[in-house]
């Protein structure tokens, strides 16, 4: 696959992996700048764009500009990951019996249908169950106290 060629324009600048492009901004007559990902058609990131100094047009692009504007979208990006994987993945400590036990409900979305596995662990680290889930299963200390004092049944 051939690498993309820099762009450096006052409205369009991008590198082989990002590509910031100046846009107008239709719900305020201003400014926005969008980033985006090289091969992606939607932007990673969308942000108000400054005025140039004759108020009209938008302040054009240079480096310093697009370094900052990538360093936001990646961090975006990180940040909507971890926000996903703490949506898709949660875990409880319950106490039963004496025994520590930690229950992790992990999610994996998918288009035909996400899965869920819930599992069960000691305080060493050793599995002590695993049962696949329904995906919309709601994990909390009353239902993970429950499934553990079960005998680790699968949850209806």
């Amino acid at each position: 696959m051939p690498t993309p060629e820099l762009v450096q324009e006052a409205r369009a600048w991008g590198n082989a992996q990002w590509t910031a492009r100046v846009v107008k901004n239709e719900d305020d007559g201003g400014w926005a700048v969008a980033m985006y990902l090289v091969d992606e058609s939607e932007p990673a990131l969308v942000g108000p764009w400054t005025m140039g100094r004759d108020k009209k047009n938008p302040k054009p692009l240079d480096t310093a500009a697009f370094n900052t504007l990538v360093k936001t979208a990646k961090e975006f990006i990180r940040r909507s990951e971890q926000q996903l994987h703490a949506e898709l993945n949660k875990n409880i400590a319950v106490t039963v019996g004496g025994n520590r036990i930690q229950v992790e409900l992990a999610i994996v979305p998918d288009e035909e249908g996400a899965t869920a596995t819930l599992t069960a662990e000691s305080e060493f680290g050793e599995e002590l169950a695993q049962v696949r889930v329904s995906p919309i299963f709601k994990l909390n200390f009353a239902s993970a106290t429950a499934w553990v004092e079960s005998g680790y049944q699968r949850p209806q």
